[in-house]
């Protein structure tokens, strides 16, 4: 499958956020990291976190836990470059995190407009696997350029509890499973329980790596490259080799007539939808790239 990058660029200038196309322009070679950040900052409270949409389904302004991976994954797009904007989040992370060091699914919502159900149910008062798993694992991969971040008491709590209770899990979700997955994948080399706890989280996928995601929309499905998107760590020893490869054609594939890539999940807000296929256009293109694809 070839992917037309030109018509990829054609799609982000149509219809993906700024945020979104300043990444795009950093995994092209074609920008400065300052101007990613400063439209990162454009989502930033003054607390350290963030909200403002920048997870595009919880559109409220608030500083939210959901929010924090998608920082993380700006502060990874600018490596070798370091941000303090970083050790500010994990400083953010820190005080809203609960005693068992996880931290809640969602905080207390100021506005719940455009904001998707599993969002404004959700209880801020329960640690979330999902949520912790998810943002360490993303802060883990910071952290192998940046020490400030390596170094920071929230990631290793954080980190702690997300061991903790994967050890516990019994059947996990799909996200969970996928999120969970790439937390250990990412923490392999650094923690010898990790090994362990992946084989035993491999139990959980089938051989295709097809999840069908529960309560999502009817086509809602993860696929291998959910759980191992990047070569050359543990998790891709989850599956064949001809199904990771088989799953990258698929992955190219999607690209749509307009040069952008979609997704299968649940629309919430027209703007949140442009938002998410803006965001997924560069993850599909990062994935492509680092597997030799493009």
């Amino acid at each position: 499958m070839n992917v037309d990058l030109a018509a990829a660029d054609a799609f982000m200038a149509t219809h993906a956020r700024v945020l979104d196309r300043r990444r795009f322009e950093v995994l092209m070679g074609q920008e400065d990291p300052a101007a990613v950040l400063a439209a990162l900052d454009g989502y930033r409270n003054p607390d350290g976190g963030y909200g403002w949409g920048l997870e595009p389904d919880l559109r409220s302004s608030e500083s939210q836990t959901g929010a924090a991976a998608h920082a993380f994954e700006v502060f990874e797009d600018i490596a070798p470059a370091t941000t303090s904007r970083a050790v500010a989040l994990c400083d953010w992370l820190e005080s809203v995190s609960l005693p068992d060091g996880g931290l809640p699914f969602v905080l207390p919502l100021t506005g719940t407009a455009g904001c998707a159900p599993w969002w404004r149910d959700a209880d801020p008062s329960v640690s979330s696997l999902q949520i912790t798993a998810v943002s360490a694992a993303v802060a883990h991969r910071v952290a192998v350029h940046d020490p400030a971040v390596a170094a920071h008491s929230w990631l290793e709590r954080a980190t702690r509890y997300c061991l903790t209770e994967i050890e516990a899990v019994e059947a996990p979700s799909a996200y969970v499973l996928a999120f969970a997955v790439r937390f250990l994948d990412v923490v392999h080399d650094r923690l010898p329980e990790a090994a362990g706890l992946l084989r035993r989280l491999g139990r959980h996928l089938p051989a295709d790596g097809r999840v069908h995601v529960e309560g999502g929309t009817e086509e809602e499905t993860l696929h291998p490259l959910d759980f191992a998107p990047y070569p050359g760590g543990p998790a891709r020893e989850l599956f064949a080799p001809e199904v990771i490869s088989a799953d990258l054609d698929r992955l190219a594939g999607l690209q749509q007539e307009d040069g952008g890539w979609t997704v299968d999940y649940a629309r919430i807000s027209p703007a949140g939808s442009l938002d998410w296929r803006g965001h997924t256009t560069v993850r599909a293109i990062d994935i492509l790239r680092r597997n030799a694809r493009i």
